[in-house]
C-alpha cells in the first residue's frame, strides 16, 4: 500500500530568523504587502536573535538607537545606548503589536532551500531542534535575515598553557548566568566592543579588572542620552521628534566616516586628543594608538566614557603585548609582565557563517557563495526570489536591513503587476572582485574566501553610505542592467508550437 500523500505548506514568503532584521521584514510585509502569506523560521526558541543570545554584563548596542532602532516604529527609550534587555524588549513589542508574533514558528533551523524554475518556488528544509523532526515548506520568496555571526560558538584561538590555568575561563557568547564577579581578578583578553563593554560592568564588584590586547582599538565616547533627544521630545510629538533625531544621527555618523577614509591622518589626530583627555594618566601612544586607520576596522563606542572613568578610577588597567603563556595563576606576556587572574574572559571575536549555515541550490545545481556577486548588497547573482539582509558594517544595521526589506516589497509588488514569476540578478559583464565586507577585522578577513564577491560600480556596489542608498533602493528603479526577469514556465506539452 503506498504511503499517503503529505501536503507541504506554502507561503508566499518565507523570512529566516526572528531578530532584529527578521522581525523588521514581516512587519514591512504586513503594512506594504498585506494581501501576502508569510512565516518566520527562528532555529532558536525566543524572538531577538543576537539581542536574546548574548547575555555577558554590560551587553549594549554599538550604535545609536535612534538609527538601530525601526524606521516605522520609534525608540521612545531615554538612552541613545541602550542595553541587550531593552533592545530585546523593543523587538518583542514590535512583533506583539504588527501581529508578526503568532507568524514565528520557534525551533525550526533551516538546512537547505532548492528553487525550481518549472514551479517557481523555493522548497526550505529544516530540522526541529526540540523534537527532530524535518520539516519542509515551499515558498514564492525566501529572504534570510540570520545575520551573519555563527550562534552556536565564537571565536577562540588556542592560547599556550592553557590546560595549566587553575581559575575560571569564559567565552562572552556563553557566559554562565551565575557568574559572579565579587573579589576577583579577571583579564579580559580582546580590544574590541566587547571587551570595551565588558570592563567597566565588571570592574564595579571585581578586585579588578585588566583589558589585555595585542593590537589597540580606536575608542570614542558617545553621550548615553541624546540632546537633541531630549530637547524636542519636549516640544515635539516622538512621531515628528523621531525622525529629526534619526536623520541628525545618520548624517554625523556619515560625516565623520567619510571624514575618517579621506583624511585618516587628521581623524587618528582628532580621536586620539579625545582620548588623551579622557585618560590624561594612561599612555594613549601604548594603548590607544592602533596600527591601522580609523574604520579599517569598526570603532569602539563606549556611553558616557565610561571605560576611560574606569580606568581613570583604577579600577582597570590597560595591558598591550602579546601572551606567552598562560599559568596556573594568570598569564604570562612575551615582555615579562605577569598578569595575575582567577578568571579570564576570552573576548577574541566571533565566527562568520552567512545564511546561518543554510544551503542553497537552483534547479539541482548548488550555490557555491564565494562564486556569486552581490547585487545591491542583498541578492545574489543566479539565485532567483532570494535576498539576505546584511547591515552596515559602518553604521546602524536596521538602516540597511530597512532599504532591503523594504526594497523586496517593492520588488514583489512589481512582479505581481507585471506578471513575472522571479527576479534573477546577473553578474557584472566585466566581473567582480572586490570584498564583500570591506573591514580589516579580524573576523571577517577569516572569512571572506567564503563570502560573495562585489563588483566596482552599482548595482553590483555596496557603498556604506546610506543617504545614497536611499536614493538607489527606495526611489530607484527596479529594472537596470543587473537585474532579469522571468515568467513561468511552461509545463511540457506535446501540441506543436505555433509560430
Amino acid at each position: 500500500m503506498a504511503a499517503p500523500h503529505r501536503t507541504v505548506e506554502h507561503v508566499d514568503v518565507l523570512i529566516v530568523g526572528a531578530g532584529l532584521s527578521g522581525v523588521g521584514a514581516a512587519c514591512h510585509l504586513q503594512t506594504e504587502c498585506p494581501d501576502r502569506s508569510y512565516a518566520v523560521l527562528e532555529s532558536r526558541g525566543a524572538i531577538g536573535g543576537t539581542w536574546d543570545l548574548f547575555r555577558y554584563p554590560g551587553i549594549r548596542s554599538d550604535s545609536d538607537m535612534f538609527t538601530l532602532g525601526y524606521a516605522f516604529r520609534p525608540w521612545t527609550d531615554s538612552q541613545a545606548i541602550a542595553d541587550g534587555a531593552a533592545i530585546r524588549g523593543y523587538i518583542e513589542d514590535t512583533a506583539r503589536e504588527y501581529g508578526v508574533a503568532e507568524r514565528i514558528r520557534f525551533h525550526h533551523q533551516v538546512l537547505s532551500a532548492e528553487w525550481s524554475s518549472g514551479e517557481a518556488r523555493w522548497t526550505v528544509t529544516a530540522r526541529r531542534t526540540d523534537t527532530g523532526e524535518t520539516v519542509r515548506l515551499t515558498c514564492s520568496w525566501l529572504s534570510t535575515c540570520a545575520g551573519y555571526y555563527r550562534y552556536d560558538e565564537g571565536f577562540r584561538p588556542e592560547f599556550p598553557g592553557e590546560e595549566r590555568f587553575g581559575g575560571e575561563l569564559i567565552h562572552p557568547q556563553h557566559w554562565p548566568e551565575d557568574f559572579d564577579a565579587t573579589g576577583k581578578r579577571i583579564v579580559v583578553i580582546g580590544s574590541g566592543a566587547t571587551a570595551v563593554t565588558l570592563v567597566p560592568n565588571l570592574a564595579g564588584a571585581a578586585a579588578h579588572v585588566t583589558m589585555l590586547q595585542r593590537t589597540p582599538s580606536y575608542v570614542m565616547s558617545l553621550p548615553g542620552r541624546d540632546p537633541l533627544a531630549q530637547f524636542l521630545r519636549s516640544k515635539l510629538p516622538v512621531r515628528l521628534a523621531y525622525p529629526i533625531v534619526r536623520w541628525k544621527n545618520v548624517l554625523v555618523s556619515t560625516a565623520f566616516y567619510q571624514f575618517s577614509r579621506r583624511w585618516p591622518t587628521a581623524a587618528r589626530t582628532v580621536l586620539r586628543r579625545m582620548t588623551r583627555k579622557q585618560v590624561p594618566d594612561v599612555d594613549v601612544d601604548t594603548h590607544f594608538n592602533p596600527p591601522y586607520d580609523p574604520w579599517d576596522q569598526r570603532l569602539c563606542l563606549v556611553p558616557d566614557g565610561d571605560l576611560f572613568r574606569t580606568l581613570r578610577r583604577g579600577q582597570a588597567t590597560i595591558a598591550t603585548g602579546r601572551i606567552e603563556t598562560f599559568t596556573r595563576t594568570g598569564v604570562q606576556l612575551e615582555s615579562g609582565e605577569h598578569l595575575d587572574a582567577d578568571v579570564i574572559v576570552t573576548a577574541t571575536g566571533l565566527n562568520l557563517l552567512a545564511m546561518g549555515g543554510m544551503t542553497l541550490s537552483v534547479d539541482g545545481a548548488p550555490v557555491e557563495l564565494a562564486e556569486t556577486v552581490s547585487y545591491k548588497g542583498m541578492m545574489l547573482s543566479g539565485v532567483p526570489n532570494f535576498s539576505m539582509v546584511i547591515g552596515y558594517t559602518n553604521a546602524s544595521w536596521t538602516l540597511k536591513a530597512d532599504l532591503v526589506n523594504r526594497y523586496v516589497c517593492r520588488l514583489i509588488g512589481f512582479l505581481d503587476a507585471r506578471g513575472y514569476a522571479s527576479a534573477t540578478p546577473v553578474a557584472p559583464p566585466e566581473g567582480a572582485d572586490q570584498p564583500f565586507l570591506d573591514l580589516a577585522s579580524g573576523y571577517v578577513q577569516r572569512s571572506l574566501a567564503d563570502l560573495p564577491r562585489q563588483g566596482r560600480r552599482r548595482p553590483w556596489k555596496l557603498h556604506q553610505n546610506y543617504v545614497r542608498d536611499v536614493r538607489l533602493m527606495r526611489r530607484g528603479s527596479l529594472e537596470d542592467e543587473g537585474m532579469t526577469f522571468q515568467r513561468r514556465v511552461s509545463a511540457p506539452t506535446n501540441e506543436k508550437a505555433v509560430a
